[in-house]
């Protein structure tokens, strides 16, 4: 393993980012989903968010930044992620993994909630079910994809979907950037003054 391997790594990533950019209606799909969360948190719903790996990692980062806190002091806004282990592994172990995130939104979501569905395929079935519950829920979904989009992508209401890449860790990386840049939207529509 040399220096050049690392740097090569950086360029392949910078080269996945710049493709993205390069597509308008990335942006585009980012507002639309920002202002879709907006309105459900204006209206006093919630966000919901699910994924696999390190997608389920990205859901989690989705909900605490909201919930928490991200650039600056502000009131808690209601979101959640579905990574609760004891739940998953009820599930799991009395459905199939295929349930676990279906079951929670099926339970927990409902008409002007939205879920986020994350799948760096797009063809995670378990994030699918999700998504086809919260459809009949009256639920909106905005879905993080990756390579064709797959299944999730014509579930979603807005699909934001990484450009094609081999590795799903390339799709991730944008996927965090979509994620800080909606939370950063949503915060500065709701609070002025940060």
């Amino acid at each position: 393993m040399s220096l050049q391997f690392i740097q090569d790594q950086f360029e392949e990533s910078a080269k996945v980012l710049k493709a993205f950019m390069a597509d308008e209606n990335n942006f585009k799909n980012i507002e639309a989903a920002s202002q879709l969360m907006l309105e459900a948190i204006q209206n006093n719903r919630k966000i919901i968010s699910c994924g696999n790996g390190g997608s389920m990692s990205d859901a989690m980062h989705f909900a605490e930044e909201l919930s928490g806190r991200f650039r600056g002091d502000r009131p808690s806004l209601p979101a959640m992620s579905i990574s609760d282990p004891s739940y998953m592994s009820c599930v799991i172990n009395d459905y199939g993994a295929d349930a676990v995130f279906s079951r929670y939104v099926q339970g927990m979501g409902f008409k002007g909630d939205v879920l986020i569905a994350i799948s760096t395929s797009g063809n995670s079935a378990n994030v699918i079910n999700a998504a086809k519950v919260a459809k009949e829920q009256g639920m909106i979904v905005v879905a993080f994809t990756g390579k064709t989009g797959g299944e999730l992508a014509n579930l979603a209401d807005v699909e934001i979907r990484a450009p094609h890449s081999d590795y799903a860790d390339r799709v991730q990386e944008i996927h965090i950037k979509v994620i800080h840049s909606l939370i950063h939207y949503i915060e500065q529509k709701l609070f002025t003054n940060l």
